[in-house]
């Protein structure tokens, strides 16, 4: 755990940052696909838990590195377990 909290201090604030918006867009976009199959209840989770990263971004990257870090790997992990429930993504998330 420390090698990657050092790789994050290494980063500087506005990297950090951007890795953070960037999981909470990826939780966005999984929570979309989650709407779609009808499973509203990761929908919902996934879209808090990005709310709770971008309101919390930049306090993130620019003092609390060890609690980045520890946010980073719990957001991928919720994709990586809706990537193997879902294991093929959708084409178009249009309703006709």
């Amino acid at each position: 755990m420390e090698d990657k909290t050092r790789n994050i201090e290494n980063l500087s604030v506005a990297e950090r940052e951007e890795i953070l918006i960037d999981a909470a867009r990826t939780l966005e976009g999984a929570a979309q696909e989650a709407m779609v199959e009808g499973d509203q209840k990761f929908a919902a989770f996934s879209i808090n838990m990005a709310e709770a990263i971008r309101i919390n971004a930049d306090e993130l990257a620019r003092e609390d590195l060890e609690s980045a870090d520890q946010v980073l790997q719990q957001a991928a992990e919720v994709i990586s377990q809706f990537k193997a429930t879902h294991p093929y993504p959708m084409i178009s998330t249009a309703v006709h």
